[in-house]
């Protein structure tokens, strides 16, 4: 017995020994060339070279927390600076969740993603046309990997983001976790926020402007109220969307928790400091949406809310003046009197567009059948400079920002770079979108209520906006397979009418036979 165990005891000492000479003939060559790598810092493929050692060494914990990983990153800014053209970091953990989930359903026959066939043949049809029509008109080229074509970006941030959805739906989110997940989603745009500081902390902190990129590098000191701060204005929307949806308009103003209505209004109010008018007229029309899908225009916060805005706009409306340039001007869409500066800054903003849009009307029959594509050709580019060319619009500017997709307009972002083919399959996608979305809304679980009504409400305002204000099909793509895939993953797909229960027939009693009746015979029966 005794040299049973020395044995055993022999064998275990070698096992290990042999574990840590393994570890040992592995990690000394790794720390060796890392060491060797890490002598020149600044280069590309250092980078490189260091985020694929943290990858793989971080690979367990990618494989559990890939999911809520994608959704941090969802609505941020950060970039995989050390990259070719600066890739936005969402478009890496869209990819390894999406490739994660696909590899763990083929090893795992009982997994299965979400199925939505309703959504499924819109996605698949935008991928198509755009796909086809990219073959047609010079290819989907990306010049910052040496392509000769510019604006092949566009292309790409459009079917990462269809792919999103379909990484989304790979699993079911548990209603009681809910709330973390919407924080995730909305809450990642809080980040934006870091590129607004880019004059303040440039100097001192410059590590952190390469992975949050500044919104405006050519502004060399912050002027709160003056300078335009866009960040800001999506950490906003951010903490709007996440409120909305965790709680609520019921839940924020009728709960009897004051501090909620404080946090809105404050996170509200500083994201005019943007000067976006878009961004205020969005949350308008999302809380407006709400406020009717919650069934409110029913109770008496209708009212309250009436007397709230009469008095609210009486009494603020002398100090409206006072208030920074920038929240005066996203306030320029409104009937109340503001600084003159701050209302030329947005009509000269809006005569830009008009200019542009009435320049571009005239190409859209031309590009009904094959759009131009989103991607130019530096010809185009070139060309686009011309004196000549430049007639069409009104100033070089003008056209720049509409020879390279930038419209500012939903219709236009679809029709002249896709046709009646994208227009097509796009209001076909709008339409699932939105059954879907109010099916979920109507029949969905009761738990899920407050994030289904918020969800339908803010594709509802989105789509209002990409329509009616501005919007671009490229981005904007982005939030609608946000808001889908949320929505599918919370209800396990579409929400139907739960069925009547069938109730079992009742059995006929059993009636004689006719031969066996009794026959009548002048109105009476023979017995």
């Amino acid at each position: 017995m005794g040299y049973g165990l020395r044995l055993l005891n022999q064998a275990m000492n070698n096992l290990q020994a042999f574990k840590a000479l393994v570890l040992y003939a592995v990690l000394v060559p790794v720390a060796i060339f890392l060491g060797y790598v890490l002598s020149d810092p600044m280069q590309r493929s250092t980078y490189i070279t260091v985020t694929l050692l943290l990858a793989i060494l971080a690979a367990p914990l990618l494989l559990r927390f890939h999911y809520p990983i994608m959704l941090l990153s969802w609505n941020t800014t950060a970039v995989l600076f050390f990259l070719p053209g600066r890739p936005n970091i969402w478009l890496a953990t869209i990819a390894v969740s999406f490739l994660i989930a696909f590899t763990q359903r083929i090893l795992d026959k009982e997994r299965h993603s979400i199925q939505v066939p309703e959504l499924t043949r819109p996605f698949i049809a935008i991928v198509l046309v755009t796909l086809i029509t990219a073959q047609l008109t010079g290819g989907v080229g990306v010049q910052a990997l040496g392509g000769g074509v510019f604006g092949g970006r566009r292309y790409i941030l459009l079917w990462f983001a269809i792919l999103g959805y379909f990484a989304l739906a790979t699993q079911r989110i548990p209603a009681n976790r809910a709330g973390l997940y919407l924080g995730l989603f909305f809450l990642g745009g809080v980040t934006c926020f870091i590129g607004d500081l880019f004059p303040v902390l440039g100097d001192k902190i410059p590590f952190l402007f390469y992975v949050i990129p500044p919104y405006n590098l050519n502004v060399a000191e912050l002027h709160l109220g003056a300078s335009r701060l866009s960040g800001l204005t999506a950490a906003s929307i951010g903490v709007f969307g996440f409120m909305m949806a965790k709680y609520g308009i019921r839940g924020i103003f009728m709960s009897g928790k004051p501090m909620r209505i404080v946090a809105l209004l404050i996170f509200t109010g500083v994201g005019l400091y943007g000067g976006f008018r878009s961004m205020l007229l969005s949350l308008l029309a999302v809380f407006v949406v709400q406020f009717f899908l919650e069934g409110l225009h029913r109770t008496k916060l209708l009212p309250v809310f009436g007397a709230i805005l009469l008095l609210g706009g009486a009494v603020s409306v002398p100090f409206i003046s006072k208030l920074p340039q920038t929240v005066q001007r996203a306030m320029a869409f409104l009937p109340v009197p503001i600084d003159p500066i701050a209302r030329e800054s947005a009509r000269n903003s809006s005569e830009w567009r008009l200019q542009m849009w009435r320049a571009l009307l005239p190409e859209v029959p031309e590009h009904l059948l094959l759009g131009k594509g989103l991607a130019i050709s530096r010809e185009d580019l070139a060309f686009s400079t011309d004196y000549f060319f430049q007639t069409r619009t009104i100033t070089e500017r003008d056209w720049h920002a509409a020879v390279v997709g930038d419209y500012h307009n939903g219709p236009l972002s679809v029709i002249i770079p896709f046709g009646i083919w994208g227009v097509l399959v796009f209001v076909w996608f709008m339409i699932a979108a939105l059954r879907v979305l109010y099916n979920n809304y109507r029949y969905g679980d009761p738990e899920l209520r407050v994030v289904n009504t918020a969800l339908f409400a803010a594709i509802i305002g989105k789509f209002f906006m990409f329509w009616f204000v501005v919007g671009a099909l490229a981005t904007d793509m982005l939030y609608f397979a946000g808001i889908l895939g949320l929505s599918v993953a919370f209800n396990g797909g579409m929400a139907r009418p739960a069925l009547a229960p069938q109730t079992e027939p009742v059995p006929a009693r059993n009636k004689p036979p006719v031969w066996s009746r009794p026959r009548p015979v002048f109105g009476r029966q023979l017995n």
